[in-house]
Parts: structure tokens; C-alpha cells; sequence
């Protein structure tokens, strides 16, 4: 079965220390939420990826599980240790526990990582790894019982695996959402298209990247199948050697969506006093997005904001004050 690999990504540096709650982090509105989603306690995301350093300051008290599914380190299935950067960098955006110590806090700083290590040192694996990545994500359960509430890859190949889209169904029909980078092959033209697999599957929620000016990163896959935009240009996150880098790519967008997910997951199961289908989360997702005002094809349903319905809230208020409509009213018209 062919390979599959890292989506490309630059380094753009490493350092001791980094922002406690970095741009990308605030540009999603993550910490206004915080308080109503109890930063996303209660979630485990599994994170497909390069592995993690297990003891880095900021993220193990997050892990609460990992496998290796690659050959490295002997092919020791306990050892998943990151030998690239990427998948403890992807990790600590989604949700690394702050620090006071001058660490940082991911999207979802008190949800739990599932680290699941599927590519090698060099950012290469093959489609089996994957797919068994994903059954695994799936089948798991932790040791009070936690289940995946979330699946993140920030990885892709040019060839629709058919045992791949079996295995991305499975998670979506077992209710857990799969959130996909698009891929960094983009011409900066929505015009015309670039596809990433698993990221290209419909069933999935593929990400876009855009930098902190709003503009789509010229380097971010466009296609019909893009759900919405993230972050993804110098995100500061945590890196190997109980260090933090800024990196840019799609796979830097991805892990905004699923600590996302996590946040997101909390409040509407509040809300509605019940557990939700994939298909609902995906809805409350895609309404906690704003147009940025580009093609479908490179922004999908817009940037993710995860505080938007709260400004809505208070602006429909000040304009119920004005004119006497209610919060109902308004929504059935």
C-alpha cells in the first residue's frame, strides 16, 4: 500500500519560552469560552501524528494514553515518542496545559490527549498505520472509561485509499468528529483545486489556513470539500526538548478545530442536556464561523470564531432593548 506523509511545514523558530496563551489561541476566541465549555475537561482528542514528547511540561499532565504504530524505536508500541516536532507541536495547540512558568495553553487546556504516533521521524508512514490509527481511536477506551471525542490529522496523501474512507466512516458514524488539515500543495488561486486524502473525504472536517490578517495562507489547499479556516501561519506551540516553536502550514490550522470540538462539544451538550450526533457537532461548528469574504473553495464556511454567538447574543439584546422583539421572536422569524 503506498505511503502517506507529513503535509509539508515550515519552521519558522524555536525558543525556551513562548507566549502563555498564543495569537492563534485568542484569534479563535478559545479563552472566552473557556469558563462555559470547562476548557474542554471531560474530551480526549486523538492526535494521528509523529508522536509527542511525553514529559514536555506543558502537555503531560494532557496525555493520557499513547501507541506507536510505526517501526521506529524497534517498533516498541509503547514508545511514542516524537522524533520530528510535528505531532507535539499539533498536540500543544490543541490543548497544552498553561503553564505559570512562561508554557502556554492550548484551544482545550484542560482536555486529554490520545497520542497516537502513525508517522516516523521523518514525517512518513504508510496507509495500514493509518487506518489502524484511526480503528484504534475508535475501539479505545481509557481507564475510567473516557472514550475519543475527537480525531486529528494533520497528514495526507495524493491517492483515495478505499480502506482509508472505510476507516474515517466508522469514526464519523461512531458519533466522533475527524478533523482534517487540507494540505499545503495551494497555488494561492481558489480557482483551482488541490487534494489531500483523508482531508479530501467529504465525511471529514477539512481545514483551511489563514495568518493573522485574516487572508488565506497562499500556500493552503482550495477545493470544494474545505469546511473552514484556522490559524495556520507562525503558530507558537509547544516542540521537542520541552521547547516551543512557531510553524506554519494547514497542519497548524487543524488542531484550532479539534481543541475547538472540545470546547464546542461541552457547551452545546449542556445546552441541549444530551449527548450530540457527529452531524450536530458539525453544525455547531460551522455557526460558530465568520465569511472572510473568499470562494467557498478556499474559505468554506469562514473563520472559526468560537465566542460569535455570545457578541450575536448581546447585540440582539441591545437591540431588543430598542425595538421589544425577544431572543424567540427573532429566531423564528
Amino acid at each position: 500500500m503506498p505511503d502517506i506523509h507529513l503535509i509539508p511545514y515550515r519552521i519558522e523558530e524555536i525558543s525556551s519560552r513562548a507566549p502563555q496563551i498564543p495569537e492563534g489561541v485568542r484569534m479563535i476566541q478559545a479563552p472566552a469560552v473557556w469558563e462555559a465549555a470547562k476548557k474542554g475537561k471531560g474530551n480526549v482528542i486523538a492526535i494521528l501524528d509523529t508522536g509527542c514528547q511525553p514529559d514536555h511540561p506543558d502537555l503531560k499532565d494532557r496525555i493520557i494514553e499513547g501507541r506507536n504504530f510505526t517501526t521506529d524505536f524497534g517498533g516498541d508500541p509503547s514508545n511514542f515518542d516524537d522524533n520530528n516536532g510535528h505531532g507535539t507541536h499539533v498536540a500543544g495547540t490543541a490543548a497544552a496545559s498553561h503553564q505559570e512558568n512562561g508554557g502556554i495553553a492550548g484551544v482545550a487546556p484542560e482536555a486529554h490527549l490520545l497520542i497516537l504516533k502513525v508517522l516516523s521521524g521523518e514525517g512518513n508512514g504508510d496507509y495500514e498505520g493509518i487506518i489502524e490509527g484511526i480503528h484504534y481511536a475508535v475501539d479505545w477506551t481509557g481507564p475510567n472509561g473516557e472514550k475519543t471525542s475527537v480525531i486529528s490529522m494533520s497528514l495526507g496523501g495524493p491517492q483515495d485509499i478505499p480502506e482509508l474512507y472505510e476507516a474515517v466512516k466508522r469514526a464519523v458514524d461512531a458519533g466522533i468528529p475527524v478533523v482534517c488539515a487540507a494540505g499545503n500543495e495551494g497555488d494561492d488561486s481558489p480557482q483551482t483545486d488541490e487534494f489531500a486524502y483523508p482531508g479530501a473525504y467529504g465525511e471529514v472536517i477539512q481545514v483551511g489556513a489563514v495568518d493573522f490578517r485574516r487572508k488565506i495562507a497562499p500556500f493552503s489547499n482550495t477545493n470544494n470539500e474545505i469546511d473552514l479556516v484556522a490559524p495556520g501561519t507562525d503558530i507558537y506551540s509547544a516542540y521537542p526538548g520541552s521547547k516551543y516553536a512557531s510553524l506554519s502550514g494547514t497542519s497548524m490550522a487543524a488542531p484550532h478545530v479539534s481543541g475547538a470540538l472540545a470546547l464546542i462539544k461541552n457547551i452545546a451538550e449542556n445546552e441541549f442536556a444530551r449527548d450530540l450526533t457527529e452531524a450536530e457537532l458539525y453544525a455547531q461548528l460551522v455557526r460558530r464561523t465568520v465569511p472572510l469574504g473568499y470562494p467557498k473553495t478556499a474559505e468554506g464556511n469562514g473563520l472559526l470564531a468560537l465566542d460569535i454567538l455570545s457578541k450575536f447574543e448581546q447585540l440582539f439584546k441591545l437591540f431588543n432593548s430598542s425595538y421589544g422583539i425577544s431572543m424567540q421572536q427573532g429566531l423564528d422569524q
